[in-house]
């Protein structure tokens, strides 16, 4: 995967490291299969999917699942149906289900027991040595003011049928190609009543023990024009991820005090990657890496994920039109309220499903990240020395990337070239940031790793 800061391959011997003399760096040119891929995705049907979903009336998490045209339970059984269509394309590699689980009422936005289900599309890997896991999801569900309204039309075109018609773009078109490792593409149920399905999903990952290495949530992610009539963008998406980790141990919080580390989490490298993916896959469009979990007040379906451990990060679009959100369909002093498919600008999402797929193409055709990156600690030099171990899962790397930046810089500015698990550089481990990646031959980069200090 091309990144976008200056490659340092020196092969001068009085100034190039030893690790670098010798060697030859993966390209750093597109992946042809990748471009090809994000310039599949159509933004007719994008938005015939979302006018789809919008025709089922309401899809509240507590509407009717009997009736076949109107409520969740239609809704359910139609993206099922659509993605076993990509399924049977796909020479039927693509395994489809929906996961149910039932809810008792909780007091809260569950009033009644309801049978629930997230609609899932998996792709399995080609390798039997790569157990990694990689996961997209929109939600299904949509609402109007009154959170437990289930009767009201609820159009939900952009909160989230967006977000949905998205991973279902991407599973058509990601399921004719082949991975070493597992894609789920999912619509989970229930985000509205309080991030149920997610909660769900990601339980289940930690219980049955998946290697997710990282989830891409959208959720409102189909509007270029915002709340105030003067702001609109059709450029930007923006990458919300934590910072401290949600499960980060006293030890773990001890070690980030010392490094100062808040802004390299795993979550923070998984929005960085993917604005890296942006810069190289999707032209005249740009990811805004945002430094908070999410927006003031609300919560979305990555948060569960964080909850139990996960890399996890939300795409959202950045200037909100809050009157098509969560509103009673209306017009008031000539302004119409409620979420219907004419807001949505379907060139705009195409984008942002654009840089969804290369982000997650570039991760899963990329091998696994390295283990135990530590940085050497035991002398005190001006110089940077780095060891690592290969990954434990997958294929052997043809190489990794140490990555280096200023400790006050948002976004990695160097990069250096290994072969080998071990780097001695002439930069000062106290004035940089450093992360080790894996690379493979043709240049698709893992997430990148921080180094602990080890003696």
């Amino acid at each position: 995967m091309k990144l976008h800061f200056t490659l340092l391959l020196a092969t001068a011997a009085s100034i190039a490291p030893s690790f670098l003399r010798a060697q030859s760096a993966p390209p750093t040119t597109p992946d042809p299969a990748i471009k090809q891929m994000v310039e599949a995705i159509s933004a007719k049907n994008l938005e015939d999917d979302i006018r789809k979903m919008v025709s089922f009336g309401t899809r509240h998490t507590l509407s009717d699942t009997k009736d076949k045209k109107r409520g969740i339970g239609a809704a359910r059984n139609w993206v099922e149906q659509e993605f076993r269509k990509y399924a049977k394309a796909s020479g039927n590699r693509l395994k489809v289900e929906q996961d149910t689980f039932t809810l008792n009422p909780d007091g809260r936005r569950i009033d009644k027991k309801t049978l629930m289900a997230n609609v899932m599309a998996t792709l399995p890997g080609t390798d039997p040595n790569d157990n990694r896991v990689f996961i997209v999801s929109g939600h299904l569900d949509s609402r109007v003011t009154d959170v437990m309204n289930r009767t009201s039309d609820a159009p939900g075109a952009n909160d989230d049928a967006s977000g949905v018609a998205l991973v279902m773009e991407m599973a058509r078109v990601m399921s004719q190609k082949q991975y070493p490792c597992t894609l789920i593409f999912v619509a989970v149920q229930g985000e509205e009543q309080g991030l149920l399905g997610s909660g769900y999903l990601a339980k289940k990952a930690k219980t049955q023990g998946w290697n997710l290495v990282g989830m891409l949530n959208n959720d409102i992610v189909g509007n270029s024009k915002g709340f105030d009539p003067e702001i609109s963008d059709n450029k930007h998406i923006r990458v919300f991820s934590e910072g401290v980790p949600a499960t980060e141990t006293p030890e773990q919080a001890q070690l980030r005090r010392t490094l100062s580390s808040e802004n390299d989490s795993p979550s923070r490298q998984l929005a960085r990657y993917a604005k890296t993916a942006c810069e190289q896959y999707v032209s005249d469009f740009g990811v805004m890496v945002e430094y908070r979990p999410d927006r003031f007040l609300r919560g979305g379906d990555h948060t569960p994920f964080n909850q139990q451990g996960f890399t996890a990060v939300r795409f959202t679009e950045p200037n909100e039109n809050f009157n098509h959100q969560h509103q009673d369909l209306r017009t008031e002093n000539n302004i119409v309220y409620g979420d219907n498919p004419e807001f949505v600008d379907y060139q705009y999402l195409r984008k942002n499903a654009g840089v969804n797929l290369a982000t997650m193409a570039s991760l899963a055709l990329a091998p696994d990240a390295p283990q135990n990156v530590g940085v050497l600690t035991a002398k005190l030099t001006n110089r940077t020395e780095l060891k690592w171990d290969a990954p434990k899962t997958g294929r052997k790397p043809a190489g990794y990337y140490v990555l280096m930046r200023e400790t006050s810089s948002p976004v990695w500015q160097q990069k250096f070239f290994s072969s080998g698990t071990t780097a001695d550089l002439p930069h000062s481990k106290d004035n940089y940031i450093f992360g080790v990646a894996s690379v493979d031959e043709a240049g698709h980069e893992s997430l990148p790793v921080i180094p602990k200090p080890v003696r």
